[in-house]
């Protein structure tokens, strides 16, 4: 009796490749995720300095990598850095510093979003009371501007894991690849295994993504709740 597509999955070492696959998705939306959302919360600081100059780079910076789409700066780091500045970095550690650097420019938004909204004469009284900048950030306005960042914070997220998909335009052998590898080493013993095998997909990314939705829609009624109180 031929073996259905989902008896497929499991498999040899279908199931075990795509595991692995799984792995390297969670290994590098968990480093850029620790990465790009301490630079993003530092920028974003930097952000509310009265240092026009400062300003006006850090504003481009935010610019260009909210304009470009997030392939073309994974490509241009990928094909083009070995080849001006002689780097020669795996296709992982490439996706890393480029996700790294476009998760900090959304992050520096938002931080500096969640830091204006901080009542302007709590600043006032802070300075009044011989504060410096740093420690006004330390203990008036970070405090209150976490749950205000907080709901922001985590789509950002989702979207940085989502964005792993693209890893698949690298090489690099995250989920999304691996799963191609097998449907197209598969799919001719079995016309449902695709069905199957982006079912697994379908449901590895709802169970890292949905969660962290759920959280930030939790918070935002919460908030929601305590305004209209």
């Amino acid at each position: 009796m031929s073996q259905s597509g989902l008896e497929l999955l499991f498999q040899g070492q279908n199931l075990p490749r795509l595991l692995a696959g799984f792995g390297v998705t969670l290994r590098v939306a968990a480093v850029v995720l620790a990465l790009g959302l301490s630079l993003g919360a530092l920028l974003g600081a930097l952000r509310t300095l009265p240092n026009r100059g400062l300003q006006v780079v850090l504003r481009g910076y935010l610019e260009i990598f909210r304009i470009v789409p997030t392939v073309v700066l994974l490509f241009v780091a990928y094909y083009l850095l070995p080849q001006l500045g002689g780097l020669n970095l795996s296709g992982e550690a490439v996706a890393v510093v480029t996700f790294t650097l476009w998760t900090a420019a959304e992050m520096s938004d938002i931080v500096r979003g969640a830091l204006v909204a901080v009542p302007r004469h709590q600043v006032e009284a802070g300075a009044a009371l011989g504060l410096t900048r740093a420690q006004q950030l330390r203990f008036i306005l970070f405090p209150q501007a976490v749950p205000l960042a907080l709901p922001g914070t985590i789509n950002l997220a989702t979207r940085v894991i989502k964005t792993t998909s693209l890893l698949l335009m690298i090489s690099v052998m995250d989920l999304v690849n691996v799963g191609q590898t097998l449907v197209e080493a598969n799919s001719h013993l079995h016309p449902t295994f695709a069905f199957w095998l982006y079912g697994a997909l379908f449901i590895g990314y709802y169970l890292l993504c949905a969660p962290l939705s759920w959280w930030a829609k939790h918070i935002a009624r919460q908030r929601k709740a305590v305004t209209n109180d």
